[in-house]
C-alpha cells in the first residue's frame, strides 16, 4: 500500500521555502487487530453517540465543549477553531539549530519522513539536507497537524530528511518524586566490576532486525492454527447499514539574502537599549 501524506506544506529556511509532504515513518499494518463480536448473534459491536435521557444522536449536532470545572461547558463551534489561523498549518520553519545530543531522549515522540513534492524542490531539499549533515545540527520548528501544533526536530536520514516530533516541556513529568526513595549510596565495587564486564561482553552495533515481537508472532501462529482447525468456532458477520508544484525561488540568492539579514540583525542594537534579563 502506498504511503499517504499526513501533512502538506512548506519546509522553510529563512527565505527558502520547499514544498514538502510528511509521511509516518512507522507502520501498524503488521499488527494483528481484533473486533468485538456479540457472540449470540455473531454481529460486530458498534458504538453509538448517545446522550443521557435522549438516546442516539446525529453526529452533525456534536460540537466541542471545554469543561470549566464548574458544572458547565463552554461550547466551541468547528468554524471558530478553523478561524484560529496559525502559520504552522502550512509552514514548517526551522527557527533554531542545535546539536542532536543536546535534546534529551525524553522529548522524542514519533518519527516522520519529509519528502519533496516535486522535482523542482529537490535541489533546495538536498542543500538543506547536506547543510544539516555538514553542520552536525538538527533544525527545530513547529507545524500544525490534525488540530494540534507540534514541535519537531529535522535531521538528515540517508538520502532524505527525518522529522521527529518532540514533547513540549510542560508535557513531561518530573522524575524527582519517583526517584526520591532511591538511596543515594555508592554501588559495591566488586558488583559494579562484574556488571560492567557483563555489559562490555554484550555490547555491539545496534541492529533492530535482531529483535522480534514474540507476542505478535505467537498471536499470528495461534490464528493460523485456529483457521486450520475444523473445530474452531466461526460466525458469519455482516455490518448493518498544499501548495503543490510551486517553483522554488533562486536558492543561492535566497540563502545569501537570508545571511545578509541575519548579519544586519546581529549588528543593529534594539531600540531603547538592551533590556536587562529578568
Amino acid at each position: 500500500m502506498a504511503s499517504r501524506a499526513l501533512w502538506k506544506g512548506q519546509l522553510r529556511l529563512s527565505l527558502v521555502s520547499i514544498p514538502v509532504e510528511i509521511h509516518s515513518a512507522t507502520r501498524t499494518s503488521s499488527r494483528t487487530s481484533f473486533r468485538q463480536i456479540h457472540e449470540p448473534s455473531g454481529k460486530p459491536v458498534k458504538y453509538e453517540k448517545t446522550v443521557a435521557g435522549i438516546g442516539p444522536i446525529d453526529a452533525k449536532e456534536i460540537v466541542k465543549g471545554y469543561d470549566t470545572g464548574e458544572d458547565s461547558f463552554i461550547l466551541i463551534d468547528p468554524e471558530e477553531l478553523e478561524a484560529i489561523r496559525l502559520e504552522t498549518k502550512k509552514t514548517f520553519e526551522m527557527v533554531q539549530f542545535v546539536d542532536a545530543c543536546e535534546i534529551s531522549p525524553l522529548y522524542f515522540d514519533k518519527p516522520y519522513y519529509i519528502v519533496p513534492t516535486d522535482d523542482l524542490a529537490q535541489d533546495a531539499y538536498r542543500v538543506i539536507r547536506d547543510a544539516l549533515r555538514t553542520a552536525g545540527k538538527v533544525g527545530l520548528g513547529q507545524f500544525t497537524m490534525r488540530g494540534k501544533e507540534y514541535l519537531g526536530a529535522v535531521k538528515p536520514c540517508g538520502d532524505g530528511l527525518l522529522m521527529e516530533t518532540l514533547h513540549y516541556a510542560d508535557e513531561l513529568r518530573d522524575a524527582e518524586p519517583l526517584f526520591n526513595d532511591i538511596a543515594d549510596d555508592t554501588s559495591d565495587k566488586d558488583l559494579l566490576e562484574v556488571a560492567t564486564a557483563l555489559i562490555d561482553r554484550k555490547s555491539g552495533p545496534f541492529d533492530a532486525t535482531a529483535f522480534t515481537d514474540h507476542y505478535a508472532v505467537a498471536l499470528r501462529d495461534l490464528i493460523a492454527a485456529k483457521r486450520k482447525n475444523k473445530k474452531t468456532k466461526h460466525v458469519a458477520t455482516a455490518d448493518d447499514a498544499a501548495p503543490h508544484g510551486e517553483n522554488v525561488v533562486d536558492l543561492m540568492a535566497a540563502l545569501k539574502q537570508s545571511l545578509k539579514g541575519t548579519k544586519a540583525q546581529a549588528k543593529t542594537p534594539a531600540k531603547g537599549g538592551r533590556k536587562k534579563a529578568s
